[in-house]
């Protein structure tokens, strides 16, 4: 179990607080939503907890292979419908530099849609996903 704390700082912003490690984020509500958008929302967190879950997870498969996956990075577009409010679709681009066949490639990318976010948001959020190898 993780205890994550969340305070309410006044001006639709809340800080958050890490409890194993102490690791501090703070977010405010996006401008199309009342707010500043001086830092992540809190769906800017969602999206950004699904970039990294996925990376974090090839990261898993290519250590168990000894592949170098240094570099590799992910580019996560949210989309939000209106009514009512919420993420609608989180299209996700994932470059991976590098030469691998077509194995390590199948490996990496199930990897990547089976990570826990992408398990957990897969039945109320679109999640197209495009995986660009090489250079």
């Amino acid at each position: 179990m993780v205890e994550i704390r969340v305070e309410y700082e006044g001006a639709l912003r809340c800080t958050a607080v890490h409890g194993p490690s102490g690791a501090r984020v703070t977010t405010d509500a996006p401008v199309d939503n009342q707010g500043k958008g001086e830092s992540f929302s809190p769906t800017d967190l969602v999206a950004t907890a699904l970039g990294s879950c996925m990376l974090t997870i090839m990261g898993i498969v290519a250590a168990r292979h000894d592949w170098d996956l240094v570099g590799a990075h992910a580019r996560v577009e949210k989309k939000m419908h209106a009514e009512p409010r919420r993420i609608g679709e989180l299209v996700v681009t994932i470059h991976v530099p590098g030469d691998f066949d077509a194995s390590a490639r199948k490996a990496l990318e199930r990897a990547a849609l089976t990570c826990p976010v992408h398990r957990t948001l897969g039945d109320v959020v679109e999640m197209p996903v495009e995986f660009v190898w090489g250079g």
